[in-house]
C-alpha cells in the first residue's frame, strides 16, 4: 500500500528542512541521504548538476556559524517550497549579515533531484560591504 498524498508531502518538507539543517551543521555528508549526486541546480545564473553545488553553498568561506529561519513552507506531492532567512556571522568583521532566499525542491523517494531559488546575495554583499549601497544604473 503506498503512502497518502499527506504523508508524501510531509516527508518532503522534512527532507527539506534536513537540508537547510545542514547549512547550520556544515555536516555535509549528510547530504548522501538527502540530495541525489546528479541533483539539477537553477538559479543565480547557474544551471548545472551535481551535489558539489549545494555543498560549495554550505561551505562558503567567510561566513561562519549560520542560522536558519523558515519563514514560508509549502508541500504538496513532490514538490516543496521554501521562503528562509540564513544569518551569518562575517569571519573579517564579526558581524551578523543575513540573506533572505525562496527555493523550489523536487523530490523523488525522499531525496531532492532537482532545485531552483534565488537568494539575495546582492543584501549580503552590501551588508559585507563589498559593494555599493545602492545599485549603479546601467
Amino acid at each position: 500500500m503506498s503512502d497518502s498524498a499527506e504523508a508524501v508531502s510531509q516527508r518532503n518538507a522534512d527532507v527539506v528542512r534536513r537540508y537547510l539543517r545542514v547549512f547550520e551543521t556544515k555536516e555535509v555528508a549528510e547530504f548522501e541521504e538527502l540530495v541525489t549526486e546528479d541533483v539539477l541546480v537553477h538559479g543565480a545564473g547557474i544551471h548545472g548538476q551535481g551535489r558539489h553545488f549545494p555543498e560549495g553553498s554550505v561551505l562558503t568561506p567567510g561566513l561562519s556559524n549560520c542560522r536558519v529561519q523558515v519563514d514560508d513552507l509549502f508541500s504538496t506531492g513532490d514538490r516543496v517550497t521554501v521562503a528562509f532567512t540564513l544569518t551569518y556571522t562575517h569571519d573579517r568583521s564579526g558581524r551578523d549579515l543575513t540573506m533572505t532566499g525562496v527555493k523550489s525542491y523536487r523530490l523523488r523517494e525522499g531525496r531532492i533531484v532537482e532545485f531552483w531559488g534565488e537568494t539575495d546575495l546582492y543584501g549580503l554583499l552590501r551588508q559585507a560591504g563589498l559593494v555599493p549601497e545602492q545599485i549603479p544604473p546601467f
